[in-house]
């Protein structure tokens, strides 16, 4: 019998469910005191395909007041504990958070900001363009393009992924922003912008360097294959600068769009700047067809290839609809002709869609056309009512079929909880609720309320993972990894020599995972994880 619960804790005013393996009488016992402050009987046996078990719900909505706790069954059994509070996520969400700043490149982490997880300045060499390394040139042309973050546990920077995780952040803040007054901690807190903005400018003026002079958009920034597990600033093998992809262009154009809108009260310089490299994108759009992205034989760092771009131009019309006045009807025709070629349901890289829905529903409520809006609004409400359904039918309360978990599971986890916040913000009175408990019913899954009892956040849980994919906490010496990231998760076809290895054949796929350093196909971390986890947590503690 296992008995599992959101090990960082439920809101006060929310409803509050533990799950266990058996049916069982419990109680909600003080983890200060012993006393018992709530006892029940699970009810309600629900079989998760997912996780191959029957799940029983153990509610205690009823208690309220303030405090830590945990489960305990009539057999002895316990959960992990956890608090009771009126918000209960904040800490969580300025660790997620802060973790960005740990995937800093082309700067030193010092201690009074880093803390323990210090390291001296990486990749600040010159880069040069694949095509000379390729050719051999033997002077090649070299160019400045340090900054950014370092995508994931490699330390690879790629632009379409950072301009989706700077998208969700941005986003996060101009729906939330009281959820980001506290500071971070980061060189430049205290000046007159938020630390999530000076967070996201940090990786906006690296993305400003791969543009290249006729609007195009490198497709990504690294070395020839992944370097080695070693601290940032001992890779020193030569970064390359890949060719220009259309993906990377739209989802330039789309951020820097938004990004013109948002930071416009805060650097108008710069906001002006991000919306003439946005149009100048655009441009290159409008005059260049599909153009994907394949790795040449025998490099081996992150790929992120696509077959088709019509989310991304799509996403790339939206925004820039929002933020150039001068070519609407230009801006709606492509909206209309590219979002009836895709779902306008999906947040993460590779389907981008979601964002363009997003914007639309909110920043472009009144400048898009109504019947458009009401189909982008439809479809987006049809695909949340979708999910509530799988939450209601699956006993870990996940909206997550079998399926579902692939590679990167927990970015699905969370990017569906980014749209159910959405649909919480935008719904009538009466759905709200029903919309906001989705959002809290994903969060809960990913802290601890799942089939193998893990807390998919560092730092965050008594049982939380440890040993993310990632070189620096591999390399660093330091026991404990840095707070606040948000792992891969399970994955129904594990890949890597360490799953391969510890996970046996025939477990169900929510079981699928291991919390192990080499294990990159279910505990990698990346930014893009983290940036729909910090959406949830921003409209959680709004």
């Amino acid at each position: 019998m296992g008995i599992y619960a959101n090990q960082v804790g439920y809101p006060s005013a929310a409803k509050k469910v533990a799950v266990s393996t058996k049916a069982c009488k419990f109680q909600i016992v003080s983890a200060d005191t012993g006393e018992v402050a709530w006892q029940g009987e699970s009810v309600n046996a629900k079989y998760d395909s997912a996780a191959g078990e029957d799940a029983f719900a153990i509610d205690f909505t009823s208690l309220t007041k303030p405090g830590t706790y945990y489960v305990q069954a009539d057999n002895g059994e316990k959960s992990h504990s956890f608090v009771i509070a009126d918000k209960p996520y904040v800490q969580l969400h300025k660790d997620m958070l802060k973790a960005l700043y740990y995937q800093r490149c082309g700067c030193a982490l010092e201690e009074e900001y880093a803390g323990i997880y210090t390291h001296e300045a990486c990749h600040t060499a010159p880069a040069i363009l694949y095509a000379d390394f390729e050719a051999k040139t033997e002077n090649p042309n070299t160019f400045d393009m340090t900054g950014g973050w370092h995508d994931a546990g490699d330390f690879g920077r790629y632009s379409t992924p950072a301009a989706v995780a700077v998208g969700h952040l941005l986003y996060a803040y101009e729906l939330f922003p009281k959820s980001f007054q506290d500071t971070l901690l980061i060189p430049e807190s205290g000046n007159d912008m938020p630390d999530v903005l000076n967070e996201c400018m940090y990786e906006l003026e690296w993305l400003m360097k791969m543009q290249a002079e006729d609007g195009g958009v490198y497709h990504k920034l690294t070395a020839y294959r992944h370097a080695p597990f070693v601290m940032p600033q001992e890779d020193l093998d030569q970064f390359l600068i890949y060719p220009v992809s259309s993906m990377a262009v739209a989802d330039f154009a789309a951020v820097m769009a938004l990004a013109s809108r948002v930071y416009k009260a805060f650097r108008p310089e710069f906001a002006k700047k991000a919306l003439e490299a946005a149009k100048k994108s655009w441009k290159w759009l409008c005059e260049n067809p599909y153009i994907g992205f394949r790795n040449p034989e025998g490099s081996g760092t992150g790929e992120y290839g696509d077959y088709s771009d019509e989310d991304e131009r799509f996403w790339a019309a939206c925004e820039m609809l929002c933020a150039d006045n001068e070519n609407s009807e230009e801006y709606i025709k492509a909206i209309k002709e590219h979002g009836d070629k895709v779902r306008k349901l999906d947040f993460g890289w590779t389907d981008v869609s979601a964002l363009g829905s997003l914007c639309l529903m909110t920043d472009g409520e009144k400048l898009c056309p109504k019947e458009l809006l009401e189909e982008v609004s439809h479809t987006v409400f049809t695909e949340a009512e979708r999910l509530l359904g799988i939450q209601a039918n699956m006993g870990y309360g996940a909206a997550m079929e079998p399926n579902d978990y692939c590679w990167g599971s927990n970015m699905v986890v969370c990017n569906r909880g980014m749209l159910l916040a959405l649909c919480a913000i935008k719904a009538d009175d009466d759905k709200t609720a029903a919309y906001k408990e989705g959002v809290l019913s994903q969060l809960h899954y990913l802290l601890g309320r799942n089939a193998l009892d893990y807390s998919y956040v560092t730092g965050h849980g008594e049982h939380a993972f440890k040993n993310p994919h990632n070189r620096p906490t591999a390399c660093d010496g330091i026991d404990e990894p840095m707070p606040g990231w948000v792992s891969g998760g399970p994955n129904k076809v594990p890949c890597d020599e360490a799953a391969v290895e510890l996970i046996e054949p025939g477990t169900p796929p929510m079981k699928c995972y291991v919390d192990h350093v080499g294990s990159y196909s279910t505990n990698e971390i990346t930014i893009y994880w983290n940036s729909p986890a910090i959406f949830m947590t921003a409209f959680l503690n709004y």
